[in-house]
């Protein structure tokens, strides 16, 4: 199968249990394009399996910014300023 054709089914067929494998033999396949040119008929599909390898990544063990136990629950709404708050009044030199 043509690299090109062979990165474009990659893109259609990943899930979430086949992207790292999926990524990584879509960068194989993309050092094998000769040129410019080739490489840009599959960058949208390349950027397209790196935004969904970003997107499923696993939560790592260590407490990364993306595990659970991090996550902030819904904030309180913010309270309306008073008129003028926000205008402190200038010491005279």
């Amino acid at each position: 199968m043509d690299p090109i054709d062979e990165i474009k089914e990659l893109y259609f067929k990943a899930t979430a249990q086949s992207i790292e494998r999926d990524f990584a033999r879509a960068i194989d396949l993309l050092k094998t394009l000769p040129d410019d040119e080739a490489r840009g008929r599959v960058a949208v599909y390349m950027e397209g399996l790196a935004e969904m390898r970003r997107d499923w990544e696993r939560p790592r063990k260590g407490g990364g910014a993306k595990s659970r136990g991090n996550r902030k629950g819904p904030q309180a709404p913010k309270a309306p300023n008073a008129p003028n708050a926000s205008k402190t009044p200038k010491a005279p030199k």
